[in-house]
């Protein structure tokens, strides 16, 4: 059994000063970070004077990269997982790692911190205590049956979008939707133009918008 343990460490989604000071702690004890992209992750070590090494792990890693991370565990090795942005492991690659890492009863400790679904779900208005979190709609196929499912769901739902599909996505909502179903479509949550837009799928085709960024969606609950 390793005796080393896997750090899974939220990092700010956007404003780097919602980093928390347990996770700066731990990034500045471990041995090395694991991150999404190397260069994104360095902007924020560099904000709270983290010289820990870095080394990349992301979704085109392949099985030697995860052999190399078992033997450095195995050798007593601490290591803390990053994402670009948010909780590793929520619509991540790293969930493949925890995975992995849970077969060889590696000890893998928490570390939270900040959630784009959350955040979006705390200023929605919208029933919180039941909610499905969908990840990001397919690119091409299989959307279609994306939003139908989506459209079923009773309970509140929370998934995430790109700019550059916005307007496809806001397009699809509207096709399958009850029309008079509330929805919340946040912009850039905790960046500088941070945006909420409010409003009912009947409106959608309405709705102004900058389209750059990253998006979270939140659908009332029927």
């Amino acid at each position: 059994m390793p005796t080393g343990k896997l750090f899974i460490v939220a990092t700010p989604i956007g404003n780097l000063a919602d980093m928390t000071f347990r996770a700066i702690e731990t990034l500045k004890s471990v041995d090395l970070i694991l991150c999404e992209d190397t260069r994104v992750t360095k902007n924020l070590l560099d904000r709270y004077e983290i010289k820990t090494p870095t080394m990349s792990y992301h979704q085109h890693s392949d099985a030697r990269r995860v052999k190399e991370i078992v033997q450095m565990l195995a050798d007593g090795k601490n290591i803390a997982l990053v994402t670009d942005a948010g909780t590793p492991g929520i619509s991540d690659p790293g969930n493949m790692l925890v995975k992995e890492l849970i077969k060889r009863e590696v000890q893998i400790v928490p570390i939270p911190g900040p959630s784009a679904v959350v955040a979006a779900l705390s200023v929605s208005g919208f029933p919180t205590d039941r909610f499905t979190f969908l990840g990001f709609p397919p690119h091409k196929n299989k959307r279609q049956k994306y939003f139908k499912e989506l459209a079923a769901i009773e309970n509140t739902v929370v998934f995430y979008e790109s700019g550059h599909r916005i307007q496809k996505c806001l397009g699809e909502l509207q096709e399958v939707l009850v029309q008079d179903r509330g929805l919340v479509i946040c912009r850039e949550l905790t960046k500088k133009f941070e945006t909420l837009y409010r409003t009912t799928a009947r409106k959608l085709s309405e709705l102004t918008m900058d389209e750059r960024g990253e998006f979270v969606i939140v659908i009332n609950a029927l």
